[in-house]
């Protein structure tokens, strides 16, 4: 296999995921039809982290016209509830089977939804100002530089718009596969380290990358967000999920007026 750099790990990423969407992924599987009408008459809920539902309390209380963005968020999972409340939906994502998948349900529905392919590590292509909300489910820890894309989400969203963001906290990297065991060091970086990378199969796993509370959450604040709520959450399955160690955290910011 061609050696993995920073130019082409993307690329790799998408391959795993294709694989891993073959075999049925949690992540990749598309909202029924009948979840879909469930939305329709107010009976819903979305997932950021892997088992915490985002409070209701999040979202607007009328998405009716608003321009939300799904931020490599393809799969066919969240926004078919979105455009089933209302909102005008473009869904951003660099992998094939994961937009295919949005594709495929907006065509059952009926409802028009813009599809762009691309990979988040660079500038974004939409217009400063573009979108009301952002949902962003956990999927930065496929990207090695998370500071640029919160300056990228601040531009393109109005002014009081708000990002919705699953965050890898980095805590999983650091164990072996049976989580019992600390035997990797932090942060986790296959394309610096190479003892991370022989921890991988990039066909397998990806390329992965941890990030840290000062990455993820102090680099929403330095490019000009307010934090207003957020929470944790675990794998939902494992040694860590059964000690109740927190994997990921959850985040509601808004673009300050």
């Amino acid at each position: 296999m061609t050696d993995i750099t920073t130019e082409n790990y993307a690329d790799a990423n998408a391959r795993a995921i294709d694989g891993w969407n073959a075999q049925g992924w949690e992540w990749g599987t598309p909202s029924s039809h009948e979840e879909y009408l469930d939305a329709r008459q107010g009976e819903w809920r979305m997932l950021l982290t892997p088992t915490k539902p985002v409070p209701p309390a999040w979202y607007p209380s009328d998405l009716s016209g608003l321009r939300v963005l799904g931020l490599a968020c393809g799969g066919g999972q969240q926004m078919p509830i979105f455009a089933a409340l209302g909102a005008r939906c473009t869904v951003f994502d660099y992998t094939l089977s994961q937009l295919e998948s949005e594709r495929m349900v907006a065509e059952r529905e009926g409802y028009e939804i813009e599809i762009v392919r691309g990979n988040m590590s660079k500038p974004l292509p939409f217009a400063d100002g573009e979108f009301d909300l952002i949902f962003h489910p956990v999927s930065n820890c496929y990207i090695e530089e998370v500071k640029p894309l919160w300056r990228e989400c601040h531009r393109i969203l109005k002014s009081g718009g708000r990002l919705l963001a699953g965050l890898d906290n980095g805590f999983g990297y650091a164990f072996d596969d049976a989580e019992e065991r600390a035997v990797y060091s932090l942060p986790f970086n296959p394309l610096k380290n190479p003892n991370h990378m022989a921890a991988l199969d990039p066909v397998e796993d990806g390329i992965q990358f941890s990030h840290t509370l000062e990455e993820q959450i102090r680099g929403q604040l330095q490019a000009g967000f307010q934090l207003v709520d957020c929470y944790e959450d675990t794998y939902g399955e494992g040694r860590l999920h059964d000690l109740n160690i927190p994997t990921f955290w959850a985040t509601y910011a808004v673009k300050a007026g």
